[in-house]
């Protein structure tokens, strides 16, 4: 298949340091050349791919200090992918809802992965006027405040299973890794890793709105020694971090679509101890890649039994469900079927889900197999509307 590939441009990709969708494009991209597939990709230029690059600004955009508004340059971006949209068979669209207005007549050979959270009231409007839009979610939880929306498949992040390198003994710290954010509950963290007298280490970006959130409320907390601040770190340096901690705080207050960082401790056989929010019962297995709670006393709780897991067992999955070779061949399998099931949109929509296997903790994972007798017993005279095809492990 030809396909195109279109990323933001706030970061290369992929990025140098924090930028999780970034992240993804890149390692989707990848494996996708791998696979065979003919790949252009739309970012900045000094992004670096084994696919075609079609450079659309030359720096990314949050490290350029002449930029003052980002959209003048996802217009121009938005424009030349427009002027090549029939060299592709495809157009993969990993920038929110610039595109729609613009490619709105081209909708059946578009698919947009929203990896930002949906439950804003602002973008119900969207949403409902461009209702054909194919979508694809990251997680189920993403979905729920948009129930009308024409999600096709819910696709899991994965990453390189090479990327990072896993360490089977417990690590000397707890880890925390992101950026700061009121969202993100970095004090949480450390009220965790100082009511468990465990040393907490802080890898995380601090963003220019959020810089006085970092003066006002966290570094006054961070005394260097039981509580370290490294500031944002790059892959080489996220392995070492996360392979070394004895788990991963992820202690966030708001509709995590996904959450990265998870997937990636896991790779490193870290087990993640994680507040009930957004995606996170979806990706932590309770019990066997981490703990899932609801209050700091339960975390504090359950921090003895947490660092007590196998981190053999924590890998094993991390290669089972969050691959980027997996995540390749859903998206594979997705694209090909958009291309190749009519598409129609009747007021009453069929549903196809896929066969289902289950995780240790007795949940349903989807796996990426569209049944094809669903396909077939469809009624000839009536195409399918393609809406609800699982794809997450």
């Amino acid at each position: 298949m030809k396909i195109a590939q279109i990323a933001p441009l706030i970061e290369s990709v992929p990025p140098p340091l924090y930028g999780g969708t970034e992240r993804i494009v890149s390692c989707l991209t990848e494996e996708l050349v791998r696979l065979g597939h003919e790949v252009t990709l739309f970012a900045s230029a000094d992004s670096i791919t084994s696919a075609e690059l079609a450079p659309c600004c030359n720096h990314a955009l949050r490290l350029d200090d002449t930029v003052r508004d980002i959209i003048p340059h996802y217009m121009l971006m938005v424009d030349k992918v427009r002027e090549r949209a029939d060299d592709f068979d495809l157009l993969h669209f990993h920038i929110d809802l610039f595109h729609f207005p613009l490619f709105r007549s081209l909708e059946a050979r578009t698919l947009t992965t929203l990896h930002g959270r949906q439950d804003l009231p602002d973008l119900k409007p969207i949403y409902h006027r461009f209702r054909k839009m194919p979508l694809v979610s990251i997680s189920a939880a993403q979905r729920k405040p948009l129930p009308h929306a024409n999600f096709v498949a819910t696709i899991h992040h994965g990453i390189p299973a090479d990327l990072h390198r896993p360490a089977f003994e417990r690590g000397s710290y707890l880890a925390f890794l992101g950026r700061i954010s009121p969202e993100k509950r970095s004090d949480r963290a450390i009220r965790i890793a100082q009511r468990a007298g465990i040393p907490l280490k802080i890898a995380a970006k601090v963003d220019k709105v959020d810089e006085a959130y970092f003066r006002s409320e966290i570094l006054p907390l961070i005394d260097g020694q039981a509580i370290e601040f490294l500031g944002e770190i790059n892959d080489k340096q996220k392995t070492s971090f996360l392979r070394d901690a004895a788990a991963l705080l992820f202690p966030i207050d708001w509709p995590e679509p996904f959450g990265l960082v998870m997937i990636e401790a896991m790779a490193c056989g870290t087990p993640v101890l994680a507040f009930r929010c957004g995606s996170v019962s979806e990706i932590v297995e309770d019990g066997v890649t981490g703990k899932v709670v609801e209050s700091e006393d339960e975390a504090i709780a359950a921090l003895p039994e947490l660092l007590s897991y196998d981190r053999r067992a924590v890998r094993k999955r991390f290669q089972e469900r969050f691959t980027a070779a997996r995540m390749a061949r859903d998206y594979a399998d997705l694209y090909r079927t958009l291309m190749t099931v009519p598409v129609t949109y009747p007021k009453e929509y069929s549903f196809i889900h896929a066969q289902s296997n289950t995780m240790s903790n007795g949940d349903m994972i989807p796996t990426a197999q569209v049944r094809s007798q669903a396909l077939a017993a469809r009624s000839p005279k009536q195409p399918l509307a393609i809406c609800d095809i699982d794809l997450t492990r």
